[in-house]
């Protein structure tokens, strides 16, 4: 029996829109309430969120239970924690802040086995290979792996070329808010020439034949993207939702009751 079949590396891979939401609210329950909310691929945030193995782990098992993707988002590219997400089960992940070509490789890298890459072979032990009833997961894994690189500063779009040029990665992301941070507009993603310089990485990556992806809240740019040809689009946080509706919430019960 092979290693589990990842549609969303499919998906995107023959140009399929695949809608998602990002999770930083770090619960089990939100996540298994996310996951059958119709939403493609839901991203569980290692990197800005309070996450930590346990937490990514179980929120991956409520979601294998509904229809949505999981990816996985480190807190860094390092090959200890790739590795130990992997054995999690995580079978796509972004991995932020990437730089170069060379880092790009790194990653291609810390997601293969060895004698072409360095990850670690400890399959028995992981959920991954539902812990060894899988018997050819270790010669299969690597195919239903998706790896996917943030390009979210001055100096990842300046290596873009180079990294889209690395066999092994699946798809760019772009971080609007580094990004524009970076560019001297920290706090203000909407600027003209912050959106620019996003767009046209869009354009790049698709005409690298490689799938391109945001994160963004603005309407107006997700539609940009998607015209441009980005497949994996990420239209909405729970953490931004949930304090929304809730503040609205208060806020339209204390005009109901304090009346009259």
């Amino acid at each position: 029996m092979p290693a589990p079949y990842n549609p969303f590396k499919a998906a995107i891979a023959k140009g399929e829109l695949q809608l998602g939401c990002w999770l930083g609210l770090a619960d089990p329950y939100i996540a298994e309430i996310s996951a059958g909310s119709g939403f493609d691929w839901l991203l569980i945030d290692g990197e800005h969120a309070p996450n930590d193995l346990r937490s990514i782990t179980a929120q991956l098992q409520v979601i294998a239970g509904r229809d949505s993707h999981a990816v996985v988002r480190p807190p860094i590219g390092e090959p200890w924690i790739i590795k130990q997400l992997l054995d999690a089960g995580a079978q796509t992940l972004l991995i932020p802040m990437v730089e170069s070509g060379a880092q790009a490789q790194d990653l291609v890298d810390a997601v293969t086995y060895p004698p072409h890459g360095v990850r670690g072979v400890g399959s028995a032990l992981a959920r991954a290979s539902d812990f060894a009833a899988i018997g050819d997961y270790l010669t299969t894994a690597r195919e239903e792996i998706c790896l996917l690189a943030q390009v979210e500063n001055r100096k990842g779009m300046a290596a873009l070329d180079d990294i889209l040029a690395v066999d092994g990665i699946d798809g760019v992301f772009v971080g609007p808010s580094d990004l524009a941070a970076d560019m001297g507009f920290i706090g203000q993603p909407g600027q003209a020439e912050v959106q620019n310089t996003v767009l046209d990485a869009i354009r790049r990556i698709v005409a690298a034949g490689k799938a391109a992806g945001i994160l963004t809240l603005d309407a107006s740019l997700q539609s940009d993207c998607r015209h441009l040809g980005a497949t994996f689009i990420a239209t909405e946080i729970d953490v931004t939702l949930f304090a929304r509706h809730m503040r609205e919430a208060s806020k339209l019960s204390r005009q109901r009751l304090s009346q009259g």
